[in-house]
């Protein structure tokens, strides 16, 4: 039975602490030492199979043009307000001296060259996109190879080159492009330790001890430090995106805090009882344990579906993450306990800091939130569960219409990419956004490679320029470039709208139903749209169709396995509609936000963006999961006294209100740390701390606290029911009364009032 190996699992550990403790840090630097020696870098591959833009990439890469590889630009502008290229041949000068230099940086292959081509116009003509029709902007386009040969040493090799050349050049000089995506890193080491610092000052209220606060941290620190460098070992094997890291940190910063909560109370409690702390934490384990081994795999799972999108890069991303979840379950029933054991019975009390505390304002949450004085907080508690009982009608409706208010602006919503132009002023891939976006049109900052296979057909590609070129969505066509060993050709071709511009993703489409099809005919040659813009596109609109899919099987999952946990039908259904209410919400203000703007100056966001593609299937996933941990919590907990009492009514408060003030202090934990990544850079950061942050709020408050003893109430004895031949059919569940699981002798069951 599990409960009995986690009995036993976290009693060892707590008997032989420093064994234990030690075996972590031999992983902890094996894992890091393996990183280093076999690990990869994070690389974003933006495609699957059987998408219009992969066949694209495929045909490029045939060809060899080096346009598979990385890019960067360098855009420049005048420092003299009032000068242009065509009047100063010094601006000329060191715009050549500018290309010259860039041309001699580590692995560029080549790079476009603005002040020839004005010197070929005779300073009057404008050629290749090079120079804006004023001549006030310039751009020189860097080719480096593929990710692959690459590293953030030449992204820095070209901003330090920047540098010095601002310093010598009259030049104002800014830089983007995806050489900066790859390799400009991002601010998850500045969000992760604001996220610990709140989660230890929330700690440390919750339960008065500096002790008590550092063991959570200090198990989340080591399993995110063997998760990660996990992760790094795996990006040597295959492409991890480069989301995957930040998004793995918060995630497992999240759930490696709140498990440990988790078992920590229970630890506390029975350390409250008079218990041996080594066996105080072997039951804690095996209580609380349960739950966390539970939830945790229920968001290992959730992750793990996303492969139904058939999506490389999500599916790869889905493992990276749930590695680190994974990791963290492992800790959380393994180095905890051994931390319990070496604490002692320290951990049962207050620190002098906690206790003077308490004799202040500020020491009211830590005199609620110590579970050995806590008579209090759960007297207060039970008078609200108490409260929502005797009116679960008003309260059911007014919280349900609330968050079905919440998820109205899901009906707007509208995925694609958010470009450089969502980047704050601050960054220089912003500031060269711009200046592209003021010389040559939005459409600039995102091309879409269009390839060719004329396949023998001779007057195929003058038929594709000239249909593209006159197509309205198309600002201009760069000059084609034909392999002459395959005779493959690429046309680079700028829209007249923005990457993140929906109108971008209608003429993508249009080129491939309309314009292409009539330019090539009947015959054996084929075109195919690609470019980063094509690409996302293309993602969204797979993961758009597959949503569906995946949430009904999430669905399905949970509702069996929440089934086959506390022997209900009636549970689990509930369950699963009010997690949808919470996750809807979350969709809902993530929408309000960032589509139209409503309080995005909080979070530093200084544009409306769409919702990046992928996004909203990966939160489902991870939501759906980190919901559970709650539900599977405060479900425990009211089944245990069900089972204990027999009275729905009591169960309802005595399991709600008990749970009440962890939940409420895992959630405030959680919320914080995912806050702390809302206000990164970086919008798809933004996106994920700020979508979970609200759900798990909306999942902890309006939810757990009021929707969930409403219905209860509402279905009564009918909670538990369960078909006794589907009874006979499911294996017993892991979770039990606490009775069951440390082998004490459970109390007769009462007849339901």
């Amino acid at each position: 039975m599990l409960s009995k190996a986690l009995l036993r699992l976290g009693a060892s550990a707590a008997r032989h602490p420093w064994r234990v403790i030690a075996a972590w840090l031999v992983a902890a630097t094996l894992a890091v030492l393996a990183a280093i020696a076999i690990g990869g870098r994070t690389a974003d591959s933006m495609t699957a199979p059987g998408l219009d833009s992969q066949r694209a990439a495929e045909l490029i890469e045939r060809a060899g043009t080096g346009q598979e590889g990385m890019t960067a630009q360098v855009v420049v502008t005048p420092l003299d307000g009032a000068a242009t290229f065509f009047d100063h041949d010094s601006a000329r000068t060191a715009l050549t001296r500018l290309q010259t230099e860039v041309k001699r940086l580590p692995h560029v292959l080549g790079t476009s060259d603005p002040a020839g081509a004005l010197d070929a116009g005779g300073g009057k003509a404008v050629r290749g996109g090079l120079v804006s029709a004023d001549g006030r902007i310039a751009v020189v386009r860097v080719q480096y190879p593929d990710q692959s040969r690459l590293s953030a040493e030449d992204l820095d090799a070209l901003v330090g080159l920047g540098d010095r050349l601002r310093a010598e050049l009259p030049l104002r000089i800014e830089m983007g492009g995806n050489l900066f995506y790859a390799f400009s890193g991002s601010d998850g080491g500045v969000s992760e330790l604001i996220g610990l610092l709140a989660a230890a000052a929330i700690l440390f209220l919750a339960f008065g001890s500096l002790v008590a606060a550092a063991l959570p941290i200090g198990m989340a620190v080591f399993g995110l430090t063997v998760g990660v460098a996990t992760m790094t070992v795996l990006a040597g094997v295959t492409d991890v995106p480069t989301f995957a890291p930040v998004l793995g940190s918060m995630v497992g910063l999240g759930v490696g805090i709140d498990y440990a909560l988790f078992v920590l109370a229970r630890h506390r409690e029975y350390l409250a009882r008079g218990l041996d702390p080594r066996e105080a934490a072997g039951r804690a384990v095996a209580t609380a344990g349960r739950p966390v081994v539970f939830a945790g795999g229920t968001v290992v799972v959730s992750i793990l579906g996303l492969a139904v999108a058939n999506v490389p890069f999500m599916t790869v991303g889905g493992l990276a993450v749930s590695i680190v979840v994974l990791t963290m379950v492992v800790a959380s029933v393994t180095l905890l306990p051994a931390f319990l054991g070496a604490a002692g019975p320290r951990l049962a009390r207050a620190s002098r800091v906690g206790r003077a505390l308490q004799t202040r304002k500020l020491g009211r949450l830590a005199r609620r939130q110590d579970p050995a004085a806590g008579a209090a907080d759960a007297a207060g508690w039970r008078r609200w569960i108490g409260h929502v009982s005797r009116y679960p009608v008003p309260y059911a409706v007014g919280a349900a219409g609330l968050l079905l208010t919440a998820t109205l602006p899901v009906l707007g919503l509208r995925v694609g990419l958010p470009d450089d132009g969502s980047l704050p002023q601050s960054r220089t891939e912003r500031r060269a956004y711009d200046l592209v976006a003021e010389g040559f049109g939005p459409g600039t900052n995102g091309p879409l490679v269009i390839a060719a296979d004329p396949a023998g057909d001779p007057g195929v590609l003058d038929r594709l320029v000239g249909a593209v070129a006159a197509d309205p969505g198309i600002a201009s066509v760069a000059p084609t470039h034909i392999d002459r060993a395959t005779g493959i050709a690429t046309l680079v071709v700028f829209p007249t709208t923005s990457p993140q511009d929906k109108a971008t993703a209608d003429t993508i489409a249009r080129l491939r139903t309309d314009v292409l099809p009539a330019a090539i005919g009947d015959g054996p040659a084929r075109a195919h749209v690609g470019g980063a813009a094509a690409s996302l596109s293309d993602v969204g609109q797979r993961t758009s169709q597959r949503l569906p899919v995946f949430v009904a099987a999430v669905l399905a999952m949970s509702f069996l396995l929440l089934m086959l946990v506390f022997r209900s039908i009636l549970v689990p259904l509930k369950a699963v509609l009010l997690n949808l209410l919470s996750i809807g919400a979350a969709y809902g203000i993530m929408v309000a936000v960032f589509q139209w703007g409503w309080g995005g100056a909080l979070i530093g966001l200084e544009a409306t963006v769409p919702i990046v593609s992928f996004i909203p299937m990966f939160l489902f996933a991870i939501l759906f999961g980190l919901s559970m941990d709650y539900e599977v919590f405060l479900l425990s907990r009211v089944r245990e006294e069900y089972l204990r009492t027999g009275d729905n009514g009591t169960a309802i408060v005595e399991g709600v209100s008990g749970t009440a003030r962890i939940i409420t202090s895992a959630a405030l934990i959680m919320v914080a740390v995912f806050l702390s990544f809302a206000v990164a850079e970086d919008p798809s950061t933004k996106m994920f701390g700020l979508g979970l942050a609200t759900a798990i709020f909306i999942d902890a408050t309006v939810v757990r606290m009021v929707l969930v003893p409403a219905t209860m109430t509402l279905l009564g004895r009918t909670n538990w029911w369960l078909p006794k031949w589907l009874d006979r059919m499911l294996p017993r569940g892991p979770v039990g009364t606490d009775a069951e699981s440390t082998g004490e002798a459970p109390r007769p069951r009462l007849v339901d009032r």
